[in-house]
């Protein structure tokens, strides 16, 4: 009669124990955990490649109907130069291009230091402004060949853009042509008829000589210095780590600016290390 005395006593004390603990049978690792401790909040992601090229796609294609810059051109630089659009100047001022106010910019602008550490920029309503601005910067005299390529001919453009002094690096042809290749953005360009070129030709020409009778040509180096990017070739036994030390930049910053998702890297690789 004892023993079923304390057999009983066991199994109420047993019972009371299990009733105050957590139920957390077939719940998930993560349910498991949420009930002690609280999700930290996520920093806002940045814009991808991918994600930038679908938002500005039909820009550089209105762009290039109107002027035969290669919307494939348009888009490599603006990725490059806006890094994905993730610039101070392309969130603040709708400035993916970098050009800077001018003696001829009547509107709003914004001081950021580069050649001088109050330099003026140039502040857009919205991007649409900058992929044209951008457009008639290259009506002037020094990039007047490249409008006698294809509009399809982006390789053309790309060397031809380095040779008139738009870019210092003299990887920047090659930079260009990977991203283009990279996202098939090749595939946004469009060939033309001998009459369409020469019509084109034409327009271009006569747009060049109006803004230069009117004297609102001024010098390139006044509202846009030439790109300046380090870019680096990855080599054997390179690493991303041993990359940002050789240039004293983070990891995250490498990664950043090449819209890399991993740390694996192939030779041959062109990296922008810094802008």
């Amino acid at each position: 009669m004892r023993i079923l005395v304390y057999l009983l006593l066991f199994a109420g004390l047993m019972s009371s124990c299990a009733s105050k603990r957590p139920n957390t049978l077939g719940k998930r690792p993560e349910d498991r955990s949420s009930s002690v401790h609280t999700t930290p909040s996520r920093k806002p992601t940045s814009i991808t490649g991918l994600n930038y090229i679908e938002r500005y796609k039909g820009i550089a294609v209105s762009e290039m109907e109107k002027y035969g810059i290669p919307a494939s051109i348009k888009l490599a630089q603006a990725l490059l130069e806006s890094g994905n659009g993730n610039s101070s100047l392309a969130i603040e001022a709708n400035n993916h291009f970098g050009i800077k106010c001018g003696g001829v910019w009547k509107g709003k602008s914004i001081t950021k230091a580069d050649d001088n550490p109050n330099d003026c920029f140039r502040v857009y309503e919205n991007p649409e402004q900058s992929f044209r601005d951008h457009s008639e910067f290259l009506l002037r005299k020094r990039y007047e060949k490249l409008f006698s390529l294809n509009k399809n001919d982006y390789k053309g453009w790309a060397y031809g853009l380095k040779e008139a002094g738009y870019a210092t690096n003299p990887r920047y042809p090659e930079l260009l042509i990977d991203l283009i290749e990279r996202y098939e953005l090749y595939k946004y360009d469009s060939s033309e008829t001998k009459s369409e070129k020469i019509v084109r030709e034409v327009k271009v020409e006569t747009t060049i000589v109006t803004k230069e009778e009117k004297g609102e040509v001024v010098q390139t180096e006044q509202i846009k210095a030439p790109v300046r990017m380090v870019i680096h070739e990855v080599k054997a036994g390179n690493t991303l780590y041993s990359i940002g030390r050789q240039y004293n930049v983070s990891v995250d910053q490498i990664k950043q600016l090449n819209n890399l998702s991993s740390e694996n890297l192939s030779l041959g690789q062109l990296l922008v290390i810094s802008k």
